[in-house]
């Protein structure tokens, strides 16, 4: 049995679907279960026998108002999710903890590999570095996926706003000096699910049982904000889900205004997950249009 932390946003509900829909069991909560409080965590645990992985996809996400919660976006993203992994260890379960490329100052010209040394800029990514610290103390054996700039069927997200904005503006201005992966919660909860089937015990199991540690799961090929927009207005104009014509322009990240500052090149290696799977990941492209193209996301509009 799977406990899935979180499952209210938007990677958590795609991952309990994904469960569902391979027959996993699982038990389900969000804020019903307080993460920061150990014996709360563990009072939970004890009421639900069998639970043999823990997936923590809860998190204090909102970048610029970290800045002003920082207790609280630690107590999130680094104490709750030790607690959970102690938890984890504690009941002998296998644990999944998700990251971020936020964990990076993104100086680099290459994509990141996962031993490279974390150096976060803001208070989100220093807190989400220091849960990945305390994730790997309290379970030494766990999973870190490590993702970035991540949408999906559920949830606001950079696609949706898009659409929304396109469809009301005659003009819209893009950041285009900061690059990344776009990542759909599709394909990343895909490949959360495999590594959870690697690990059943099931006569005939195809799936392979990966190692433990740090994993870096994106979208594949880089682009940035602008064009990810760019690519967003070309598939909805075609689908005609965007319905007049916008002029997306692109600007720098200064003239965005933006509170805190974002690392300016956070692509990911998927070198060690695909070796890890032995499953290629899509292009970032190839995923969008079928994201734009499957009938969730016009009811989700």
């Amino acid at each position: 049995m799977v406990w899935l932390i979180g499952n209210k946003g938007m990677l958590g509900s795609e991952i309990q679907l994904q469960l569902e829909a391979n027959q996993i069991s699982c038990v389900c909560t969000d804020r019903d279960v307080d993460i920061t409080n150990k014996e709360a965590l563990s009072a939970f645990a004890k009421q639900h026998e069998g639970i043999r992985w823990i997936v923590n996809c809860a998190a204090y996400t909102a970048v610029d108002k970290a800045e002003e919660e920082p207790e609280l976006a630690e107590k999130l993203n680094a104490i709750g999710a030790g607690n959970i992994a102690e938890t984890a260890r504690k009941l002998g379960a296998e644990f999944i903890h998700i990251s971020t490329d936020y964990v990076f100052d993104g100086t680099a010209k290459t994509p990141y590999t996962e031993n490279m040394p974390m150096a976060p800029l803001g208070v989100y990514g220093k807190t989400k570095a220091q849960g990945e610290e305390l994730v790997l103390k309290a379970h030494p054996d766990a999973y870190i996926f490590r993702t970035a700039w991540l949408y999906g069927p559920r949830g606001k997200n950079f696609v949706y706003t898009m659409v929304n904005l396109m469809n009301t503006k005659d003009t819209i201005k893009v950041v285009n000096d900061q690059f990344g992966s776009p990542t759909c919660t599709i394909d990343l909860a895909r490949y959360i699910v495999m590594t959870i089937l690697g690990g059943q015990d099931i006569p005939g199991n195809p799936h392979k049982k990966i190692p433990s540690g740090i994993y870096h799961c994106t979208g594949e090929g880089e682009t940035s904000w602008f064009h990810f927009a760019q690519e967003i207005y070309k598939i909805g104009r075609e689908k005609n889900i965007i319905t007049k014509e916008c002029q997306v322009l692109p600007c720098t990240t200064e003239e965005f205004g933006a509170k805190v500052k974002r690392p300016a090149y956070s692509v990911l290696s998927k070198a060690k997950l695909k070796k890890a799977l032995q499953q290629p990941i899509p292009q970032w492209q190839e995923s969008l249009r079928a994201f734009m193209s499957s009938p969730m996301f016009r009811e989700s509009l």
